[in-house]
């Protein structure tokens, strides 16, 4: 008897040993995983905001370029009306400058302007383009926030769906498919896995279907009812 006594005993603590390394080796992978999650979502950041920073600065060096442009454009402006300032004063001297001068004058500030233009409209068509970009990844961002924080609402909904079964049928790691509760737990899931038991248990339901304010009965909860915590010693050891 003692020898069968520190088997058992042995048994015990090694099956205990077992279980504690099994569980200290699935806390370590869940740490690796979301550690590794943690690396991904800082690369995919910095990532988004190296592209962000060089659209910007692009964008910075489009609009240097359109000041550019207007200020030569001002510059050209200011030339062609100091030139007629100084023509009229050298007019009322009798100082008449050769037409090919004012045709030459004429054909270089045209020719400037042209180039100006040009140069104008391909800036304003770079900044349309990265604003594009930048809205586009705006876009991109908002919509991957959006998926992050459906995601954390659907592992939310699954936690808080996982702890009703747990208080309903039980913890299935700590109970395994062959338990006695199983059966039930079958029958009351059911619905999910036959449509024709969804059928049949949603036209009992509706049989007992009445107004809010009906004096003889309530309606349907939206889900699990939940049972109460134990109120008694007793209560509580048949619970755990």
């Amino acid at each position: 008897r003692r020898r069968r006594r520190r088997c058992g005993s042995c048994d015990e603590a090694r099956a205990a040993k077992e279980e504690e390394a099994a569980r200290a080796a699935e806390r370590e992978a869940k740490i690796d995983q979301w550690r590794a999650k943690c690396i991904q979502e800082g690369e995919e950041k910095n990532r988004e905001q190296e592209l962000k920073a060089a659209a910007d600065s692009v964008l910075s060096e489009v609009r240097k370029k359109q000041a550019d442009t207007k200020r030569m454009t001002d510059v050209l402006r200011g030339l062609e009306k100091l030139r007629k300032l100084r023509k009229e004063a050298a007019a009322r001297k009798g100082v008449c400058p050769p037409p090919s001068a004012d045709e030459a004058f004429e054909n270089q500030v045209e020719s400037l302007k042209t180039l100006l233009k040009t140069r104008t409209e391909l800036y304003e068509a770079e900044e349309r383009a990265l604003r594009v970009m930048l809205e586009g990844e705006q876009e991109e961002e908002r919509k991957r926030e959006m998926e992050k924080k459906q995601k954390k609402e659907r592992e939310k909904l699954l936690q808080q769906k996982l702890e009703m079964d747990s208080k309903l049928f039980g913890d299935p790691a700590e109970f395994p498919l062959a338990h006695l509760l199983q059966p039930f737990r079958d029958y009351y899931l059911q619905a999910e896995h036959s449509v024709a038991a969804l059928i049949q248990i949603r036209h009992e339901w509706d049989q007992y279907l009445v107004p809010a304010d009906h004096p003889e009965g309530s309606c349907i909860p939206p889900g699990w009812v939940l049972p109460s915590l134990p109120t008694n010693d007793t209560w509580a050891t048949a619970v755990r």
